[in-house]
């Protein structure tokens, strides 16, 4: 089964656990699993995100995926680490497999090797303040997509500078969140990511898509209307990286340790298909 073939998250993790794409899962272990709560609020904005996040380690490897309050619990640490890595794929909470199965292709192919390959681009953000790496990585993002002025775009996963990012190329964004009412600017910000996917040109989503479940509807509704799907992914971007060709259009593929963490130069890598060019 080739990676184009693929058309889910679960056939993805099918053809995983049957070994097609590197080593047995059954023959590796999650070497440590880890777990991170944190809050940012960027000077100017009256907006505070929470975030938490699941990690595994896979030899060289992090694998990583955001999850909404109470879906995992700290002690997911203790419980979690030194596991076969075959066991998190079949049996843990969503977030925790798809930060193993993110670790998993990570390892298989490392962002850094596509790169120098000439299969992504290395993106390097700028030593600075969270406000500067966030502008950058935002610009980086919408960077990723070609559109005309006036083009509707979806913005499932609502982060602000995203969203003036997208402005400023001429986009109309129609945000989508579960956790937010507006944007900095005022913009009703909906929770119907139907009303946003039958209505939007193009789509921007965030890789935390693949935590909660919505990936395989957003990447379903994209391919049928036969429109771009750009992907911003800390949250699993080596598995939305799978998906490239097959929906999605192109990547921002952010692996841990995240631009949020460091005030030093950081790369994400991004990927383009030919319908994104």
């Amino acid at each position: 089964m080739t990676l184009t073939s693929i058309r889910t998250v679960d056939a993805l993790t099918a053809s995983v656990l049957a070994g097609e794409h590197g080593p047995l899962p059954s023959e590796l272990v999650a070497t440590s699993v880890f777990w991170i709560h944190h809050g940012t609020r960027l000077a100017g904005a009256d907006t505070t995100y929470l975030n938490q996040y699941v990690l595994v380690r896979l030899g060289g490897s992090f694998g990583g995926c955001a999850f909404e309050a109470g879906e995992i619990d700290p002690a997911v640490c203790r419980e979690a680490s030194g596991t076969p890595l075959d066991v998190l794929l079949r049996e843990a909470p969503r977030p925790l497999r798809m930060a193993a199965l993110d670790a998993y292709l990570a390892e298989a192919r490392p962002h850094t090797s596509a790169a120098d390959a000439g299969e992504a681009e290395a993106v390097i953000l700028p030593a600075g303040t969270p406000e500067v790496r966030a502008a950058a990585r935002d610009r980086a993002i919408a960077g990723l997509l070609d559109i005309e002025a006036g083009t509707k775009v979806g913005l499932i996963g609502v982060v602000n500078p995203l969203v003036a990012a997208i402005r400023e190329h001429g986009g109309v964004p129609l945000p989508c969140d579960f956790n937010l009412k507006t944007t900095r600017w005022g913009d009703p910000v909906t929770d119907d990511m139907h009303q946003v996917l039958d209505e939007a040109e193009a789509v921007i989503a965030t890789g935390m898509t693949l935590g909660n479940g919505s990936f395989d509807t957003i990447l379903d509704r994209c391919r049928s209307r036969g429109i771009p799907l750009v992907v911003y992914a800390q949250s699993g971007s080596a598995v939305a990286r799978a998906f490239l060709g097959a929906g999605v259009t192109a990547l921002s593929a952010e692996p841990f340790p995240f631009s949020q963490f460091s005030a030093d130069p950081t790369r994400l890598y991004r990927y383009r298909t030919t319908a994104s060019a």
